[in-house]
């Protein structure tokens, strides 16, 4: 069957995937250049209809094609001009306004107050803001949380729509400045969302004027409405509350992150986002409901668009749901006009669509895996059913009618005829009033094994189909999502339509709502309970770094292949089939095992200060490739109190990615310098994550977070070593020593202490790094005396992120560094680092170098010549100790974000 539209779509992607190269990027926005694309498209099109006229069918189609293609780069060009000027990031980036200062933000609340585990979250899109004694206008989004506390009384009521003005200290969304990590800022700019804050006080955020009477305020509290409905229903049951708040609404803010992270490990994390299956399962009861009640056509698929309509308006405009409902309406509206309906030119139409309103969804990984999703169904399950089981299901319908007997190929007529002829076998020996039921019951067993049969060639061709995209997006592998979607996809399919059916019955009638209730708990709660089973078999699992592009290719273009051959009918040639499908069993044993080795520069001593914002990270790797781990990071970006619990996850969103980026598995020994939740609060994910060989630590404490991580290092089998002043190593060539702490595991504080904090200096030839953690001035002076002639480093990671209580005049004096580097968060609270230290470290002549303001700081030693770069340019640096960042072959030289 021909595809017009995928070719069309394609041609489109293209396009865009040109327009979004570097090159045409640099000069794509100029007025000038979009005019001479959209010249070169008319071209094209005009060469194709004077060969369609003169019957030169394939240019045409080439010359379309073409036009298609250059459409696409005059797409992207379009979407990649400036920010307005009144744009609140344009007023920030020209100077404007100031965001180190609370200001007032004017504003509408563009949906209901959301409410949250930690207290209530606001959405307002901007209008204006108060600076420096005078208004300007802006426009943009703004997100504001506040905490649930009763010191400040109850904030003011407020509902989606109403102008409001609120007093807060607004910032960019937390980002990391590493290699492969989690872009926060870029996600939240898809919501809308360009600014975060947290309100001090329900009194900062004034009502201004109520909204008016309107559709979207509506049905922003029809939402909340919904929302708190589910609330109460399963008000005992937070984690039945929390799953079906996801599926059916879309807000996964009450999930938990173990709960998030279990169907991740089993392949169902598609169950809690509301996309496809979710919106399918609603088109199909809605079919079903209006055959069974005899509904004509016409009024089934404009009641289906209808409810699909505003099921997307309930659910919130996000980029899944609309880009399922917008394919659920495609294949319902194209079944009512067309007798018979392709998958991927629907699904192509879909994507074109999208496409075009936003250009840059190409690049985004949930648009990517929904339409390979469709394409790996509509391309290769479907066929691969219509060639085998297909036919079969088709012959139960209507079995005991002979003259349906013609509609059918010949295999399933006789499929039928073998049917009849057992049924009558079976029923002429039993009495009359049962004679039908044997048989009866053997075509819905022989339909029910269809129907399984059906989902387990699906899950098996998703499982297969997306590997390469959900390992480069979630570095994840796992063998579970075969059996886990097995009973997901089907207890989901009765999920959210029986949810609905309840949410709205409670709507209606609150007492009625709780009859369905009670059966969507237990259906919920085994969705829940399966995906939780699956999830502690470890071997099920497993983390990686992403594939390689030229692998990726290579399984995409195979995988292309044999979906051409399947439509084709090319499945008589044995031998190309076999090739392909060894090929692409090759490229996914690549891509599932990662057979390559991590990228090292070898016969240099490397240290990389990662950003991970308020908080300390140091990835080490000696000359012959060993590795080092010191500290991970920590919950930060929360709200106080609830940092651990909703804040960012540093281990898994910058430390991992970095590591992954590189090419890492395995790490030889994971360090903690000292239990404080900014330095340990990552590792959990690096042991999870990674084949750890040893775990360091320091003074051992009585402290929740240490037991978790202790006793997770037992459940991998990593061996725990409790390190203290003395004690000395080798990594290779490299000489390290610990030169605090003082206490041992025998002697265990009540708390963390920075003064407790393991302290490392490793010397590789003539060149030596000091790496104190947070040791303050108590533990510096210690030190001093023990080491008062031998303490000099050639680098410094310096103590405590910077603060004004480390690294001291005299210490300073004592080790003499060259390049002193300083791991501190964005806009921290703790004012780090600290002026005074700046002040001394200018004054000793050290070079500077900032992962707050530097990103990544990535150092690198022959055991003479000092080489320095940094994931943000660098400045210009002292040229006795570094060289250009060429120099290293495995980043680039200008990654700036």
């Amino acid at each position: 069957m021909k595809l017009p539209a995928l070719a069309i779509t394609s041609a489109f992607a293209l396009g865009i995937a040109c327009g979004l190269s570097r090159k045409i990027a640099r000069h794509g926005s100029s007025h000038g250049f979009i005019t001479l694309l959209f010249f070169g498209a008319a071209t094209s099109l005009l060469i194709g209809i004077v060969c369609v006229w003169r019957s030169r069918v394939v240019v045409a189609g080439l010359a379309s094609l073409l036009c298609w293609g250059t459409l696409g780069v005059a797409a992207v060009c379009i979407q990649e001009q400036p920010r307005r000027a009144d744009h609140i990031l344009s007023l920030v980036d020209a100077g404007k306004i100031n965001l180190k200062s609370p200001l007032r933000y004017y504003g509408r609340l563009a949906d209901e107050p959301a409410t949250l585990p930690w207290g209530t979250g606001y959405n307002i899109a901007l209008s204006g803001v108060d600076y420096e004694g005078s208004f300007a206008p802006a426009s943009g989004g703004l997100r504001l949380g506040d905490i649930a506390r009763t010191d400040h009384g109850a904030p003011v009521a407020l509902h989606a729509g109403d102008s409001i003005a609120v007093l807060t200290k607004a910032r960019l969304p937390q980002i990391y400045r590493d290699d492969g990590a989690f872009d926060r800022r870029a996600y939240l700019s898809e919501q809308g969302v360009d600014l975060v804050g947290v309100l001090r006080a329900p009194g900062l955020l004034e009502l201004v004027k109520p909204a008016g009477p309107a559709i979207s305020a509506w049905i922003s509290r029809g939402r909340r409405r919904l929302r708190d409905e589910v609330d109460e229903l399963w008000s005992k049951d937070a984690r039945v509350a929390g799953g079906l708040r996801a599926m059916l609404l879309g807000d996964r803010n009450f999930v938990d992150r173990a709960e998030a992270r279990d169907f991740q490990k089993t392949g169902a994390f598609h169950v809690l986002v509301v996309a496809g299956l979710h919106v399918g399962a609603i088109a199909v009861v809605l079919f079903w409901v209006g055959r069974k009640l005899r509904w004509a056509q016409t009024w089934t698929m404009t009641l289906t668009l209808l409810l699909l309509l505003a099921y997307v308006a309930v659910v919130e405009q996000r980029t899944p749901v609309l880009r399922a409902a917008l394919m659920a309406a495609i294949v319902v509206t194209g079944g009512f006009f067309f007798r018979r309906l392709e998958l991927l030119n629907s699904a192509a139409i879909a994507a074109l669509l999208l496409l075009v309103a936003k250009p840059s969804a190409l690049g985004d990984s949930s648009f990517q895996l929904s339409f390979l999703a469709i394409g790996c169904i509509g391309g290769l399950a479907l066929p691969w059913l219509e060639s085998t089981v297909q036919p079969y299901v088709r012959a139960l319908r209507g079995w005991r009618d002979l003259t349906k007997d013609v509609s059918n190929e010949p295999r399933p007529t006789q499929f039928r005829i073998d049917l009849r002829l057992l049924a009558r076998a079976i029923e002429i020996r039993l009495p009359a009033r049962i004679a039908r039921v044997p048989g009866s019951s053997l075509v819905g067993g022989l339909a029910f094994s269809f129907r399984v049969w059906e989902l387990i060639v699906l899950t098996l061709v998703l499982q297969i189909g997306m590997l390469p995209l959900l390992a480069s997006a979630f570095h994840r592998i796992t063998f579970a999502g075969a059996f886990v979607n097995f009973a997901a996809v089907p207890l989901t399919a009765i999920i959210v339509p029986l949810g609905f059916l309840t949410l709205i019955s409670g709507f209606l009638w609150p007492a009625l709502g709780k009859i369905p209730a009670a059966p969507l708990s237990l259906v919920t709660s085994g969705l829940l309970h399966v995906v939780q089973r699956f999830a502690l078999v470890r071997q099920l699992s497993y983390r990686i770094p992403g594939p390689s592009l030229w692998v990726t290719i290579i399984f995409l273009i195979t995988l292309a292949g044999i979906v051409a051959c399947l439509r084709l009918r090319f499945m008589g040639r044995k031998a190309m089939m076999w090739s392909l499908w060894g090929v692409l069993a090759a490229a996914a044993v690549v891509i599932a095992t990662y057979p390559f080795s991590p990228r090292v520069a070898g016969g240099k001593l490397e240290l990389t200060v990662l950003d991970v914002g308020q908080g300390d990270s140091l990835f080490v790797v000696s000359p012959a490739g060993k590795t080092l781990l010191i500290d991970g990071g920590g919950a930060s970006g929360g709200f106080p109190g609830h940092e651990q619990a909703q804040g960012s996850d540093p281990g898994e969103e910058a430390v991992s990615p970095y590591l992954w980026s590189r090419g890492f598995q395995k790490i030889d020994i994971v360090a903690l310098t000292h239990a404080h939740q900014d330095h340990i609060g990552g590792l959990n994910a690096i042991l999870e994550n990674f084949r750890v060989g040893q775990l360091w630590i320091g003074r051992e404490i009585h402290n929740p977070a240490l037991a978790r991580l202790e006793a997770l290092a037992k459940e991998r089998n990593v061996p725990i070593e409790y390190e203290t002043r003395g004690k000395r190593f080798s990594l290779d060539e490299v000489q390290g020593e610990f030169l605090w702490p003082e206490s041992s595991k025998a002697d265990a504080a009540v708390a963390a202490k920075n003064n407790d904090s393991l302290v490392l200096r490793l010397k590789y030839r003539n060149r030596t790094l000091l790496l104190p953690g947070v040791a303050e001035k108590q533990a510096e002076h210690a030190m001093l005396e023990e080491n008062s002639d031998d303490l000099h480093a050639d680098v410094l990671k310096v103590g405590h992120h910077g603060g004004k209580n480390s690294t001291t005049q005299e210490f300073l004096d004592a080790v003499a560094p060259a390049v002193a580097i300083i791991s501190s968060g964005e806009d921290n609270p703790y004012g780090h680092p600290s002026p005074e230290l700046l002040e001394r470290l200018e004054a000793s002549g050290a070079r500077v170098l900032r992962t707050d303001r530097d990103g990544a700081v990535h150092i690198m030693t022959d055991g003479d010549r000092l080489e320095i770069s940094c994931f943000v340019a660098c400045a210009e640096l002292p040229a006795v100790t570094t060289s250009k960042r060429a120099e290293a072959p495995y980043q680039n030289q200008n990654n700036q974000q």
